[in-house]
């Protein structure tokens, strides 16, 4: 039976980073384009007031450059 190594803090917080920014970054959007709940309404905060799409596209992409940056340097240091 093989066990799966454990994850390194740095894996887990760009993970958690990668999570928070496409989730708030997607309800933002959605929010504005459909008058839908926010789901993470703390994220209107990170954005500012007459750039909401922008900003939230914006988040949408540095959260997948954080995961996927995430991603690469997990399999690097599996080897």
């Amino acid at each position: 039976m093989t066990s799966t190594p454990a994850k390194s803090p740095s894996a887990s917080a760009t993970g958690l980073l990668c999570f928070v920014l496409l989730l708030g970054g997607g309800s933002g959007l959605l929010h504005e384009w459909f008058g839908w709940i926010h789901f993470m309404g703390f994220v209107r905060f990170l954005v500012p007031e007459g750039h909401e799409i922008l900003g939230y596209v914006v988040m949408v992409a540095l959260g997948v450059a954080v995961g996927a940056a995430g991603e690469r340097r997990a399999r690097r240091a599996r080897g």
